[in-house]
């Protein structure tokens, strides 16, 4: 296992922004995945378990921690039959979408274009098109504080809207916190290291894998008509709302009170509120991580002003602010 020092976080996120993390190890297999923890008591710091960095934002300052980026042995997909799966953490969510669209199972194949791992898809209960990846899952091994390996039924993993037990921790600065970007802890030391799956043969539901790859397709080209794909961005920045306001009550999304505020298109420094999609914030160039922060935070306060609505960032930040 190889442990870098100093490492940029800017070149393992999708805003392209952060500072150095302290230490940065790969962990492709169990063995090393317990060294890296097992280095981080040693050095009396905290660990963050990091996927594809495509919902995080980490500080200027960087990390005063050790990243621990899985990969190797927990990327493994195994088919268990009759549309049976257990994935590893490390996963590319597209990739296991995909890879059982083509076996003609339905239930996660419009999770797809999702960019982030299988653990923070798992995280986060990950969503889109009328998916969650928790209505699919019977069950997640984990790792816990103390080194056993666990494993978890569906029952016991509190999966609601962006939830489960794994996110119930608060924001601590400096500390572990994972989300879609990750491979997944929670305040109780718990990683996530696989989850297993159970989903349905298209044919049940009187469709084909040509039927599943067409709506994929259709949900694709949404995604491409309306986010901003070709500039930095960690996706969402704002969980959809429970309720509107007063005067719109049926409207949940964030987006829409952020457009009605008038704050597509707004900046601070090089971050913006994307005009294609007011629910993204963007790296427009050059921005800074607490350029986009201070806009995350400018935008809750703006629409809270107008709408009386308080958002609820999406995005995990991750050091010191």
């Amino acid at each position: 296992m190889v442990i870098l020092e100093n490492e940029p976080m800017s070149v393992h996120t999708s805003f392209k922004v952060g500072g150095p993390a302290r230490y940065f190890a790969k962990a492709s297999s169990m063995e090393s995945l317990k060294n890296a923890l097992s280095f981080a008591r040693e050095k009396h710091l905290p660990h963050f378990i990091l996927g594809n960095g495509t919902n995080l934002l980490v500080s200027d300052k960087g990390y005063d921690g050790v990243i621990i980026s899985l990969a190797g042995d927990f990327s493994e997909i195994m088919d268990l039959g009759n549309g049976k799966f257990k994935v590893g953490a490390a996963t590319p969510l597209g990739r296991f979408a995909r890879h059982t669209l083509k076996q003609g199972y339905a239930g996660i194949h419009k999770l797809a274009g999702i960019p982030g791992t299988l653990g923070g898809a798992v995280y986060m209960n990950a969503g889109a098109y009328g998916q969650e990846i928790g209505q699919a899952c019977t069950g997640v091994t984990v790792l816990d504080a103390v080194g056993n390996i666990r494993e978890l039924p569906a029952a016991e993993c509190g999966f609601g809207y962006r939830r489960s037990v794994f996110n119930y921790c608060k924001e601590i600065p400096g500390h572990a916190s994972t989300a879609l970007s990750t491979g997944a802890g929670d305040d109780n030391g718990k990683i996530i290291l696989a989850a297993t799956f159970q989903l349905q043969n298209a044919c049940s539901q009187g469709l084909t894998a040509a039927d599943l790859e067409a709506e994929l397709a259709e949900c694709m080209a949404k995604r491409k008509a309306t986010q901003p794909l070709n500039m930095p961005n960690a996706g969402s920045t704002f969980k959809r709302l429970e309720v509107g306001a007063a005067e719109t009550p049926t409207q949940v999304a964030p987006g829409y009170y952020i457009e009605q505020a008038g704050l597509k298109g707004y900046r601070i420094g090089s971050a913006e509120v994307s005009t294609l999609h007011a629910n993204f914030i963007v790296n427009a160039g050059g921005a800074t991580a607490q350029d986009i922060k201070d806009l995350s935070e400018y935008v809750q306060n703006k629409v809270s002003e107008k709408f009386r609505i308080e958002l609820k960032r999406e995005i995990i930040l991750l050091g010191e602010f």
